[in-house]
Formats: structure tokens, sequence, C-alpha cells
């Protein structure tokens, strides 16, 4: 049986998936599919905050492949962020809520990035909640700058390679001091992790829903949550009761 605590996940990480579907189904342009994905994110960041076990939320925003979308729905996408992190930043401080914001900020333009600085400083003593979003973010990406900057220390001298241990590679990703994804949540159908959180997510349990990230509301998260305590994670091992 699963312990008590092991009963609500300390961190959850989304899939956001499924706006541009959303609005084409309902005749609606994408841009005004991603408007109500960001209701969506308001919904579950309340509930979050409000679930007492709940200490992480990492929300994958933005990846690297996105940029290959067309021009226009991606400069609505970066003139989306700016303005919901303005619009959500007096809630956000007032909940306690702390956002980090994991990624490649170098692609991003001064406007996104003064944006990321004002919310991440404005909001740095939450201690309810930390918000992660993942934005520009690629997980191999991730991984191959750690190797990259794990392979420079070592070229100059100050990293035996034969010390090399995961704990070193985990030391240069963006999620290092960050626990583990206890459950993935994928919205709209696909059930992939495209990208997003490959090392972190070796041992999540993973969630797959067909509804639309603009309507996956508290009954859909709830559900999330409550498959997850049914889950009983091993980690690889094996029971004592199951060698018998």
């Amino acid at each position: 049986m699963n312990n008590t605590t092991d009963r609500v996940p300390a961190h959850v990480a989304i899939i956001m998936d499924g706006n541009g579907r959303w609005a084409k189904e309902r005749g609606l342009e994408r841009y005004e599919g991603h408007q109500a994905g960001v209701n969506t994110v308001r919904t579950i960041v309340r509930n979050a905050t409000k679930n007492a076990g709940i200490r992480y939320l990492t929300l994958y925003v933005f990846s690297t492949e996105n940029w290959g979308r067309p021009q226009e729905e991606v400069d609505m996408l970066m003139e989306l962020l700016c303005r919901s992190i303005i619009n959500e930043l007096p809630e956000l401080k007032e909940g306690g809520v702390r956002v980090r914001v994991l990624g490649d900020r170098e692609r991003m333009s001064p406007k996104v990035n003064e944006h990321i600085a004002l919310i991440e400083n404005d909001t740095a003593a939450g201690t309810s909640l930390d918000l992660l979003l993942c934005i520009n973010y690629s997980s191999r990406d991730e991984i191959t700058r750690a190797i990259r900057r794990i392979a420079e220390r070592a070229a100059a001298g100050s990293l035996d390679p034969s010390a090399v241990t995961q704990e070193t590679l985990e030391t240069e990703l963006y999620t290092h001091g960050i626990p583990d994804p206890d459950l993935i949540i994928r919205t709209g159908r696909e059930q992939r992790l495209s990208n997003f959180l490959l090392w972190q997510g070796a041992y999540s349990e993973l969630y797959f829903t067909p509804v639309y990230w603009p309507d996956f509301g508290d009954e859909d998260f709830e559900a999330a949550l409550a498959e997850y305590a049914k889950r009983h994670r091993r980690f690889g091992k094996v029971e004592e009761d199951e060698t018998l």
C-alpha cells in the first residue's frame, strides 16, 4: 500500500496541449484557444495552492520546437505571455506563489525577458507554491547543455571525468534543487512527453486525458490526482511480497 504522504504528488508537471484544436472545433482563431488556455492556468494554479500536498507545479508553456510555428502565432504567444504576467502578478503575489522560469532565455526578446525578470523578482518571497514555467524549453537541449558544461569543467582540469555521477549532471540542469515530478499530466488526447522533463520524469507517474487544455478544470485535475493516489510507485524496485 502507498503511504499517506505518497497519495498527494508534491510535484505536478503538466503538458498543456489542445488549445489550437479546441479553437478549431469551435470555429475560432488559434489565438482564442491560447487565450482560453490562460484561464485554465489560473484555475489550476488556484487549485494547487489550496492543495496542501502540492509544493511544485510545472507548466510546459513554450517549447523550442514552437519557434517553428507561423511567426504571427509565435508573436501572439509572446505578447500573451507578457500580458498574462502583468495581469496575474497581483494574485500570484497575494497567494504566495513563487514563479521561476526554466529554459533558454537567449532567444527571447528583451521585452519578454524583462517581464520574466519582473515576475520572478516580485514573487521571490512566495512560500505556498513554486510555479515553474518552461519557456523555450527542450529537455534534450537541457541535457546537452549540462553535458557541455561538465565537459568544459573536465577540460579545464576542475573535474575528474571518473568522478562524474548522475548527481553531477543534475546540478547542471535547469531544475537543480527541485524534486523530480511525481505526476506528469498531458491534456489534449496525445500520449507522449514531447521533449518535456525526460531526465526528471524517469519515474514519474503519467496521466493522459483527451480533455483539451481550455476545458481542463478542477474536476479534471482532481481526477488526475485521484488516479495518482491509486498508483503503487516502485521506482524500479521489487516489493518483498513480490519476491516470494
